[in-house]
This record gives C-alpha cells, structure tokens and sequence, in this order.
C-alpha cells in the first residue's frame, strides 16, 4: 500500500492533534503513513505552556528566602472540559487519564466584582441559564425588578425562525433582561471570550443555548425538561463553570503537549522550520523553503498565516487555468481576512498568603465591564490543584485586554503589572503597603497577541463558506480555530474530523 506523505504546518494543539489522530486512524486501518510536522519557533503548544519556577534561598528574597519554592505556572490554558468529550477521550486512548486531576472539591465555583467586594455567583447560574430559583431569588447582584425580569423569561415570545443569529447582549437582554446581561453574564462571557457581548454570535458560541429557545420555547422549559431528565444534575451544583467536568495534569498542560509530541515521535517534527510558501506540483504540494513534498498539507496555524500560504497557491492555481480552485482560494483568503482577534495579557504572580486580606473561597472571579476595571478575570491556579505553589503561597492570573480594553496593552510590562496590582488590592485586599516586587516569589506578563479569534454575528455563514471552499482545493486542509471553535475539546474534536479527512475515510472515527 502506497505510503500518504502528510506534512502539518503549526506545531500548537491543532497541529499535534491532528497528527496524532491520523496516527491513531491510520494504524487502526493498517494504513502507512508518513508524517512531518512544522514549527517555526523553538517549542511545541502555542498559546499552551506550563513553566516550572524555582525561588531561590538566597537571603535578599526576604520572606521568600527559606529553602526557596516550586512553582507551576502555566501560561494559556489550565486544565481542559470533559464535555464535549473529545480530549478525555484522546487522552484515554493515549493511557493518560490515571495521571488527570480533578479540581479540588472546596472553592469551586466564581465570584463577581462589585466595587470593591466579591459576590458569589448564584448556585447553579451557568453562563445565562437558571437552574435554581432560590439562588436567584436571594443573589444581591440583581435588584427585584432586574430578578422578576428575568423570571418573566417563560413568557417572552420566541423569535422567529427567519432569524439565524443574534448578538448575545441583545439574546440575554430580549430573553432576560438588561440587568442580568450586565451584571451577570456579560462578565461571565468576557472571562472566557474577551469579547464584546453585543458583537459575539450567540448561534456561533451558544449554540446549545441558542437551541433551546427554538426548541423548547424558553430557556425556563428547557430547564424543566433538563432536571425532570437529569441533565442538569452538574448544573445545579454549579456556579459559573462546571468544575466536576474539568480535568488538568500535574505537571500543568504542557504534559498534553508533550504526550501529543511523544506520540507523533520527535524524529518528525522540525522545529524553528516556518513554511515560508507552498507550490503545486503534478505528484503533490512542496513546503518552501524545506523542499519537502507532500500528498497532503494540513494547515494548522494562525488565519494570517494561512491567509499566506494559501495565497502562495494562487499563482500555481492561474498557470494551470484552474478556475474553480483560483476562486476557491480567493473566497478562502477573503473569509479569513473577515475574522477579527484579540490580544490578551495574563498577569501571573506568586504571593505570600498572609499579603491577601480578602482571598475569595472560590477558584475566580469576574469583572463586569460597567466596573471600568482593567482585569477582567482573576483565578487562583493554586487553589485548584495541588501541588502548584507551597501552601505559604497563593498564585493568582490576572487577565487583562480582550475587545474592551486593547490600550492596555500598549504599555510597558512594569505599568501593567502596577494597574492590575493596584486593583487586585482593591478586589482581594492585596498588600500595597510596598512594592509587589518586595514580596512576590514571582510576577510575569504573558502576552498573547491577536490568539483570540472573535466569533461575531454572522461567523457561522463565513466559516461556511471557508469550509465549502477548501473542498474545491485537494490535498489541503485547514485546522484552525477562527473557524472550528475555541478551547481545548473542541479544537481537539476538529483534528479528529480533519485527520478522518485527509485519510479519505468519510465519517469513520476511531472506536472509542
């Protein structure tokens, strides 16, 4: 049997899902495969990275000097959601689900800023859906008429079924109520977004929700029919983020990437490789300027990037007077062009304990955006999960950026680590009595420049039509999350369906 030669441009996690699934696929159907994976820079995961801090004894560190501290800090994501199930179930297939943790059973759940105290979440709130009354009834955060708003959601009228999408500022606010988007879900969708409510596409990012008003006629019934189910058993001990259904590595998630890398094997990744352009040829497609040629070429980097690589392909395209690929690929190029981002920075430091007067009994918080605040998100990635930091030491992730607030991004390291100090200190009661500096084992700013594709209204139309598109260019495929979807399960679950593709097997997926 012929050999598929398969080359994968990007080494984050679409790249090494992809090419792990194919591996798994191709061996479960004895197919040979041949794969190399390209990385321009000098490490694997992207926007996934775990660093491993070590403090030093010496004495100038103060109150940090005794025997100094371990750290695990980990740069993008911390842990990963079972549902949608498609990273459990690869990490299963991998023999790695022993080694996951469960976050720790105290302090689950968030809080939402106000001024400049923390009020919990209500039990069972998820995102914009209710699952109990009382808590609703009780929560401070609504006033009496922004709750009986909102418990009023049973007798809005459904929309109608010309209507394909929606911003989730004006679903919330037309099934809800204004008050409940502002205080409550606007900061929620923020935290996991960074995007602005009235632009972010409810059909793209809410599908599930968006689903249950046509459906069921109301979120309130869909709920009903999901107790009297049992479906929302997880909900309803929840609040904010269904923590039972994470899951994270004790080594931070730079472990999943390693595991992906050890399995595709070292010997076919190239690492500080960039593909600089792609030529057609009549036996395949050449990755420039390494000169490999491939049967198939799985584009796993970010739309700019392959907004270039693709129009590489243009000229090929013209000279062989290839109509149908030419506009395909200009359709392509085009979409992706339509797909804004967003940078964000996380501010991640490790303090003394003792140094916070007000460490919320919760893994987080938020900041609603009519707080004016800079950070829009706080967690405690110490809290979680063991063994991260000593117990001396609480490490927290400040997030700040995002559509709302890009200029705070335009400062220096040292300014906006000073911003998000100054306000830490006012929603957690951090020491300001002195500089972070003097105390902190640790405090880095990690940036991630424009990593956050935004799903806006209308996003599921384009992604329609890069998808349509990409049929009519063969031996190429596009792994990207500006069009499949963000985080880690669902970029996973895309490599699968990309791997099935590329090996020509229809609907066939690996048994589970």
């Amino acid at each position: 049997m012929q050999i598929s030669r398969i080359a994968i441009i990007g080494g984050g996690l679409s790249g090494l899902a992809t090419g792990v699934h194919l591996r798994l696929l191709a061996e479960s159907q004895s197919r040979p495969v041949e794969i190399t994976l390209f990385e321009s820079g000098p490490r694997l995961g992207g926007v996934i990275h775990t660093e491993r801090i070590e403090t030093t004894g010496d004495e100038s560190l103060g109150e940090n000097s005794p025997g100094g501290h371990s750290f695990i800090v980990d740069h993008g994501a911390d842990m990963f959601a079972t549902q949608p199930p498609a990273a459990f179930d690869l990490c299963e297939r991998l023999g790695v689900t022993d080694r996951l943790l469960r976050p720790k059973p105290e302090g689950r759940g968030a809080m939402i800023a106000r001024g400049n105290s923390m009020i919990p979440i209500p039990e069972g709130f998820v995102l914009m859906r209710p699952t109990k009354l009382m808590s609703i009834l009780t929560t401070s955060l609504m006033s009496p008429g922004g709750k009986f708003r909102l418990l009023r959601e049973r007798f809005v009228r459904t929309r109608d079924a010309s209507v394909t999408d929606e911003s989730v500022g004006d679903f919330v606010t037309r099934r809800l109520g204004r008050e409940c988007l502002d205080n409550i879900v606007a900061p929620l969708v923020a935290g996991i977004y960074t995007a602005d409510v009235y632009r972010l596409s409810m059909a793209a990012t809410m599908k599930p929700i968006w689903d249950m008003e046509s459906g069921d006629g109301s979120l309130a019934r869909a709920t009903l029919r999901r107790m009297r189910s049992g479906e929302d058993s997880t909900e309803r001990g929840s609040s904010g983020a269904r923590y039972e259904q994470f899951r994270a590595f004790p080594g931070g998630m730079i472990e999943l990437i390693q595991t992906l890398a050890d399995r595709i094997g070292p010997e076919h990744i190239r690492l500080n490789t960039p593909a600089e352009s792609l030529t057609r040829e009549a036996s395949g497609t050449r990755v420039n300027p390494d000169g490999g040629l491939f049967d198939h070429v799985v584009l796993s980097t970010p739309a700019p990037t392959s907004t270039r690589l693709l129009g590489s392909l243009l000229d090929s395209a013209r000279d062989s007077r290839d109509d149908s690929q030419t506009t395909a690929i200009e359709t392509v190029v085009a979409n992706l062009g339509k797909i804004a981002y967003a940078s964000t920075a996380i501010v991640v430091m490790a303090v003394p304990r003792h140094r916070i007067d007000r460490l919320p009994k919760t893994f987080g918080f938020v900041v609603p955006p009519s707080e004016n605040r800079a950070v829009l998100a706080g967690s405690f990635a110490s809290e979680k999960f063991p063994l991260r930091s000593p117990e001396s030491h609480v490490i927290i992730r400040a997030f700040v950026g995002g559509v709302l607030n890009p200029q705070i991004l335009e400062n220096e390291d040292d300014a906006i680590v000073e911003t998000v100090a100054n306000e830490l200190g006012d929603l957690i009661g951090l020491d300001r009595s002195e500089s972070l500096a003097n105390f902190a084992a640790f405090v880095r700013v990690v940036r991630w420049n424009q990593a956050m594709p935004q799903y806006e209204v209308g996003h599921l139309d384009i992604a329609a039509s890069i998808t349509t598109a990409m049929q009519s260019i063969p031996g190429i495929e596009l792994m990207t999350n500006a069009v499949g979807g963000v985080g880690i399960a669902p970029v996973i679950a895309a490599a699968e369906r990309t791997a099935v593709r590329v090996l020509g097997m229809g609907s066939l997926t690996l048994p589970r």
